[in-house]
């Protein structure tokens, strides 16, 4: 670390749970951030400026007037450019130090299996169910940590899901791909703004805590927000041994 690492992550350096070494964990780590909106605004901004080494943005999108109600790493300049190369700017003016990769394509599985190989964790930030369960399927075949959130309306809720040991429940065990779920878009159900920003922050110190090695993850446990009382919840989640994803 430089002169100027010591400085700028001076704060995290005197948490004894990551200290110098965890530091230099998430210096060396990579991640892969599906979706450049309003869960991987936050996402992407915490991530840059906790120092992350690589991080990839993947999202197709243009942005758009109606995002920046809730959308923070864009702003009026940022109308009709590509949501990655918004978003890359500004986690770079924020943290230069930190290669940001932006990748302006939709996360098929061709995709996913090219970029997972070289990632420590993925995050997804997408909004619709088909993109959540491709984005599972290929942290399951890939063995690598998945970070999942979700915000509408006044309610969200974030969990992770960990490949890596196969006793742990996945994406799919809790919302099987079968059950019929039909996607809730913000353009017909709207989203409190600043709910977007509590549940990305809450994906990104997730994340962090996984490569920095630190705390216990939500691991087996759905956090869910009532956003209307500003009320927490969980559950516990049981892998389910008929998954078709994790017990194929």
């Amino acid at each position: 670390m430089t002169d100027d690492d010591l400085l700028r992550y001076a704060r995290h350096l005197m948490l004894d749970e990551i200290g110098v070494d965890g530091q230099q964990r998430l210096l060396d780590a990579s991640v892969l951030v599906v979706g450049a909106g309003g869960l991987g605004s936050p996402v992407g901004l915490y991530l840059a400026s906790a120092g992350v080494g690589r991080i990839t943005l993947v999202d197709h999108d243009t942005v758009s007037l109606t995002n920046l109600q809730r959308q923070i790493a864009h702003d009026m300049t940022s109308l009709g450019q590509l949501k990655v190369e918004s978003a890359a700017a500004r986690m770079a003016a924020l943290n230069p130090q930190v290669q940001v990769r932006a990748l302006p394509r939709r996360a098929d599985a061709a995709l996913l299996d090219e970029e997972l190989p070289a990632v420590d964790v993925v995050i997804d930030c997408c909004d619709n169910f088909a993109t959540r369960h491709l984005v599972n399927a290929a942290c399951v075949r890939h063995g690598k940590p998945l970070v999942s959130g979700a915000a509408i309306g006044f309610d969200g809720q974030v969990s992770v899901y960990e490949s890596r040991a196969r006793q742990h429940p996945c994406y799919a065990c809790l919302f099987p791909p079968e059950s019929g779920f039909e996607d809730v878009a913000c353009s017909t159900m709207g989203v409190f703004a600043p709910l977007v920003g509590i549940i990305g922050s809450v994906q990104a110190a997730e994340a962090l805590k996984l490569l920095a090695g630190i705390g216990e993850p939500l691991t087996g446990r759905l956090l869910m927000l009532d956003g209307r009382r500003m009320q927490w919840s969980e559950i516990a989640m049981q892998r389910d041994p008929a998954c078709p994803v994790c017990a194929a």
